[in-house]
């Protein structure tokens, strides 16, 4: 029998997870999910130093080809780092239950970004046609066209299989931002990358994944039955 509506159940992965390993457990939940014998699910982990290629990641955005390794992701993007001091977030929710609307979900999981940075007095802010969460940096000097720095702090990327979601969100905590520096981060080259301990907050990844689950909790809870 399919399982009923629940919550979905939550997994810390501790250490550092292996990219590749995590990915292929990851496939095999998002098809226990879609033919009806496992709940959804959210894992939150840490990977080694490495960069993702998404679907729409361009050769030339890929700086230092040898620094770290490259895996080919498939979710929707372009280049994006993991490493350690960076939260991922890895969402496997069937959208069969809660909409077949991509747009919609990937708004939420916004949402849920920026609901969970609040809990730090950090605004985080959407930006037209940049998928991710943004900060403002009045502290630091404009653009050469007079335009606001901002820097990034949260990427999203997902996939579906089947509608229901997988790879998911990462939040910088305090990864290396150096290491930022090996591609294009997501395609955009006019502004940076922060992270929370970046901008004088003393957050430890326990008070991250806590303000996740509160929020998660909130803004999306259990798929409807």
């Amino acid at each position: 029998m399919p399982p009923t509506a629940s919550a979905p159940e939550w997994r810390q992965i501790p250490g550092l997870a292996d990219y590749a390993e995590t990915l292929k457990a990851m496939e095999a939940r998002v098809a226990d999910i879609a033919d009806g014998r496992a709940t959804e699910a959210i894992w939150l982990l840490e990977h080694p130093p490495l960069y993702t290629a998404g679907t729409s990641a361009r050769p030339d955005d890929l700086v230092a080809p040898g620094r770290f390794p490259v895996h080919v992701a498939g979710r929707g993007g372009q280049y994006t780092y993991h490493g350690p001091g960076q939260r991922v977030v890895y969402v496997m929710l069937d959208l069969n239950r809660r909409g077949r609307d991509v747009r919609r979900f990937v708004c939420t999981l916004e949402d849920w970004v920026i609901a969970t940075l609040a809990e730090f007095n950090v605004r985080g802010e959407r930006r037209a046609g940049r998928v991710g969460v943004w900060v403002a940096r009045p502290d630091k000097p404009p653009l050469p066209d007079g335009t606001g720095r901002e820097d990034k702090i949260a990427a999203i990327g997902i996939k579906l299989r089947r509608w229901v979601s997988f790879h998911g969100i990462s939040i910088n905590l305090e990864p290396d931002l150096s290491h930022f520096g090996g591609i294009v981060p997501c395609g955009i080259r006019d502004h940076g990358v922060t992270s929370l301990v970046d901008l004088g907050l003393p957050v430890t990844m326990d008070d991250l994944d806590l303000a996740l689950r509160r929020q998660f909790d909130r803004i999306l809870g259990a798929a409807p039955a």
